[in-house]
């Protein structure tokens, strides 16, 4: 879709005054109050069922909303209203009881109870959706499938409009023309399509084949589907009609507010699937990397020799490492992605030979800037100036979705009923999905024939709930990351015979010179009130192969290939659609056998949490394709027959799956955690990371002491998942190391014998980085933590640099980033984004300080690094390094951004819900948990 480029959007205070009246009316008399259709169906929580998601449920605001949010900091109904019972828990968990959960969480009941009713809206005669007053969900009710899923689809239309359209655009890569050309749009689109260049047969291909591969359930499925979309597109035909439509519509150009022409275009089926596509590749989607994985390699036995150099290589891809926290502690094994004994079919690129696929191609005007926005060279309206924060700097911020690669999200804490107080289960999960205004997730209660369910779902693709409860069990999930994408080397070759170069675009396959698919796609943008950039244009280029996209090129012996990036799910963005049916089927789910079968519907890689009354259970899913078992699946391969994934299907992109047994499983173990940590023995998570320290670690340590205790309760499980959420993974794990070659020799400066006090007192005071007292804004022990965040890195650089040298520590670096603190705004998921400590160098530095120290270490590092493997050295390094980080000013380790001043510790670390639209929050406390969270307590079951 194309947004119109006549004349750009001129909002004026008179159009302001025209559309409040309406934009604040009442809906028009067809969401009149109507009777429930049919009794809530049993619940078998009885009232121990809560949730939260911040920061609430509303996430469309007219134009005059959003300008009184600009300028009184109001906020409409039920936007903001979860905000503050899920910052509080940050300083309350300490006190928790069962009683008080219901302070920091909502009541996750089926239903409404008569006196807490809102509005009830009837779209149609067969479907009711009645929102409480407290948080304003939605809880969908229909006598029939087809009203049900209607329903769904226009209680999404109701609070993410705005939200579902951006979705469906960054899927297509057309952001920048709907939404304007600021830098961080330009990435967004420039980040996502590459990675799924679809064209609209592509799309529609893929809803067909749901249809075709799935029998009834497929046929149901769409079914559902399409009923959703009709939903959504009733209530922005409505809302359009009515002026009550999202006011970001107005801003961006696409509606004139005073004659209230324009388009909200219809929605469509294959929107489904460009939404499925963003959403699977930031939480779903695994692998890839390998080019990285391969430079560092190589750059590692450029440095020690092929033997030695891999050896080193191997000990920081800690590919199995036994210190490793797994979810799965009860001996079982499943190898997945192992590393072979003689692999065959790598494809390692000749030294200095890599260079990435150019994406972007005759930028104009405005697309012509790579750095700061360039100023705009038109007149914004002189009634109604731009707008602060709305979308100068994109719709999205940077670093809104930095390296999807390595986007790992989301907790799990589920314990047996054998060790908990009641005697049934208790679990504390979801996903930890970043914070945004409104949210990407949405919560509803969704009841109708074959479907009983309340929780949250993606925006745009919630005609099931994906994560929540149903009648007698929950579920809950967290990214897995287990290598399900591959890459390929392609020999390049020219039809015409002449000799290949780097540039060439064609490849050979099966014994021919095969072109090359090339696809576009050109954005144009023109200013707005909310973007005054100036106009600009430019295009996208992809190469597609058989072996998917190509990414890099280079040389292998001096000949010239492309690297291609072939996953899994690719083309099938949205088949894990089957699964969510059933997961919303009480006829299907009736234990947590039936759940793990529900669960390899899932094509994605994610780790599945189950509870009801009598079990706890885990299932990993994801499209894992079997492979020639001599490829390393860490490095590329040759695009050859031999090494391509077993019964391979270039054009369905299908193959042979490893078969639900072998996936990690488990049914009634002592208890889970999950932080995106790894699954189990042999089984290889993608990418480096999974070694003796995890934040996965933080979790496991307090569950187990609860385990062993006994009497587990859900406000003891809860506290041990918050302590863990305000918790420094450097300052529990690995500064006890640091404080012991601290104290191997005398420290005679008494500025670092002061530093070392301080980080001592801070370490036996639980290394948190929480406040004084809730609401002060000042953190505890605030100059032990400002010490660890200027002396981690420094610490890192001076350890590791001298004995890896500067091309191999650089190399190491790319794959994985050294720190990862709450306010280190370069890792990989940006400032104030909550999610911290799941990328750095945690085991590295772990392992060589108690190999240095003379203790026993399993899977230790190739070489020793700190002081050369020198104990006096290793002290003098550590002492000159705090000695530097100690002298550190606030301004100097927490220089300001726009959402804070230099110098401002709490703020740096805080979290700020991203805007998505037009409205803002205040910024909270910084905690490291879920976004959307389940607490959990069958007390029956069916």
């Amino acid at each position: 879709m194309r947004r119109r480029t006549g004349r750009r959007a001129a909002v004026t205070l008179a159009a302001v005054c025209a559309l409040g009246a309406s934009a604040l009316a009442p809906l028009p008399a067809a969401a009149a109050a109507a009777d429930d259709p049919a009794p809530d169906p049993a619940d078998h929580c009885q009232g121990q069922c809560a949730d939260i998601l911040p920061p609430g449920e509303n996430g469309n605001a007219t134009l005059a909303e959003i300008l009184g949010n600009k300028a009184f900091g109001t906020h409409p109904a039920h936007s903001s209203d979860q905000l503050g019972p899920y910052a509080a828990l940050n300083g309350g968990y300490q006190s928790l009881t069962d009683d008080t959960l219901k302070n920091f969480f909502n009541d996750a009941s089926f239903g409404v109870p008569a006196d807490q009713v809102d509005k009830v809206t009837r779209p149609r005669d067969d479907v009711t959706i009645t929102r409480d007053k407290k948080t304003g969900v939605p809880h969908i009710k229909g006598t029939t499938r087809y009203g049900t899923e209607y329903g769904a689809g226009y209680a999404a239309g109701q609070d993410r409009l705005w939200l579902m359209d951006l979705f469906r655009h960054i899927g297509r890569g057309e952001l920048t023309s709907f939404a304007g050309g600021a830098l961080a749009n330009q990435g967004l689109e420039q980040e996502f399509w590459p990675k799924a260049p679809y064209t609209e047969q592509d799309l529609q291909d893929q809803v067909d084949a749901i249809r075709k591969n799935n029998g009834a359930r497929g046929e149901q499925a769409m079914a559902d589907a399409q009923a959703y979309v009709d939903g959504i597109n009733a209530y922005r035909e409505q809302s359009k009609k009515g002026r009550y439509f999202p006011g970001e519509y107005v801003l961006t150009g696409h509606v004139d507010a005073i004659t209230n022409k324009g388009e909200i275009a219809p929605f469509k089926l294959t929107d489904l699937i460009a939404l499925a596509s963003v959403v699977g590749g930031l939480f779903g989607n695994g692998g890839g990397g390998e080019v990285q994985q391969a430079l560092a390699l190589r750059s590692a036995q450029q440095k020690y020799g092929v033997e030695k150099g891999t050896e080193v290589w191997e000990s920081f891809r800690e590919r199995n490492d036994p210190e490793a926290a797994m979810t799965l502690h009860d001996g079982q094994s499943f190898p997945y992605a192992t590393k072979p004994e003689h692999a065959k079919g790598t494809a390692l690129p000749d030294d200095g030979s890599v260079t990435a696929e150019p994406l972007v191609y005759d930028r104009k005007g405005a697309a012509t800037a790579k750095s700061d926005p360039p100023q705009a060279d038109v007149q914004t309206p002189k009634k109604l100036k731009p707008l602060k924060g709305v979308f100068q700097d994109g719709v999205l911020p940077k670093g809104s979705f930095d390296d999807t690669r390595h986007r790992g999200m989301s907790n799990a804490l589920l314990v047996s009923g054998k060790h908990t107080a009641s005697g049934h289960p208790v679990a504390v999960f979801g996903p930890q999905t970043g914070y945004f205004a409104p949210q990407l997730l949405m919560l509803q209660e969704i009841q109708g024939p074959g479907i009983s369910a309340r929780g949250a779902s993606f925006a745009g693709v919630g005609m099931y709930v994906q994560l929540g409860r149903g009648q007698d069990y929950a579920w809950s999930a967290t990214s897995a990351s287990q290598d399900i994408t591959d890459t390929y080397a392609v020999e390049l070759c020219n039809a015409d015979g002449s000799a290949p170069t780097k540039d060439s675009t064609g490849y050979r396959k099966d014994g021919r010179c095969v072109p090359m698919e090339k696809l576009e796609r050109t954005n144009s943008w023109q200013p707005t009130v909310a973007d005054p950039t100036a106009a600009g244009s430019y295009r996208m280029q992809v190469h597609r192969t058989d072996f998917g996209v190509v990414t890099h090129r280079a040389t292998i012996d001096g000949k010239p290939v492309a690297y291609t990036s072939q996953r899994s799910t690719y083309r099938h963005e949205a088949d894990s659609i089957i699964g969510f049916q059933m997961f919303n089927d009480p006829s299907y789910v009736k234990d947590a056998t039936s759940f793990q079968q529900a669960a390899q519907h899932i094509g994605y890689a994610f780790n599945w949490f189950y509870a009801d009354s009598k079990d706890i259970a885990y299932y990993n899913s994801g499209l894992n394709p079997v492979r020639n078992p001599d490829v390393d699946p860490s490095l590329p391969v040759r695009a050859e027959k031999a090494y391509e994934w077993q019964d391979w299907d270039p054009k369905a992109n299908t193959s042979a799956l490893t078969p639900a047994a072998q996936h990690p499983q488990s049914v009634g173990q002592d208890y889970y955690v999950s932080w995106n940590n790894k699954q189990a023995e042999d089984y290889d998570s993608a990418g480096f990371g999974n070694g003796s320290v995890h934040r996965g670690n933080l979790l496991d340590d307090r569950v187990k002491a609860l385990v062993k205790d006994g009497g587990v309760t859900r406000a003891a499980l809860t506290r041990a998942m918050s302590e863990a959420a305000v918790t420094d993974l450097r300052g529990e794990d690995v500064l006890p190391e640091l404080l012991k070659v601290l104290r191997a020799a005398p420290v005679e400066d008494p500025k670092v014998k002061t530093a070392v006090q301080q980080l001592e007192a801070w370490r036996k005071d639980g290394a948190q980085r929480r406040e004084t007292t809730p609401g002060s804004k000042t953190y505890a022990h605030s100059d032990a933590v400002r010490i660890m965040d200027a002396w981690w890195p420094l610490m890192i650089e001076k350890v590791f640099r001298p004995g890896l040298g500067d091309d191999l520590y650089d190399a190491l670096k790319s794959n994985i980033a050294i720190d990862e603190s709450p306010s280190a705004g370069h890792g990989p998921t940006g400032a104030h984004a909550g999610s911290a400590f799941q990328y750095g160098w945690w085991s590295y530095a772990d392992k060589d300080l108690r190999a240095v120290l003379g203790e026993k270490v399993s899977g230790g590092l190739a070489e020793r690094y700190c002081g050369n493997g020198d104990l006096s050295a290793c002290h003098d390094t550590v002492v000159g390094t705090l000695r530097e980080a100690a002298a550190k000013t606030a301004e100097q380790v927490y220089p300001g951004d726009d959402s804070c001043k230099a110098g401002d510790q709490w703020c740096s670390d805080a979290i700020i819900q991203r805007a998505v639209g037009g409205l803002t929050h205040d910024p909270i406390s910084w905690q490291n948990r879920p976004t959307y969270q389940q607490v959990v307590e069958f007390p029956s079951h069916r």
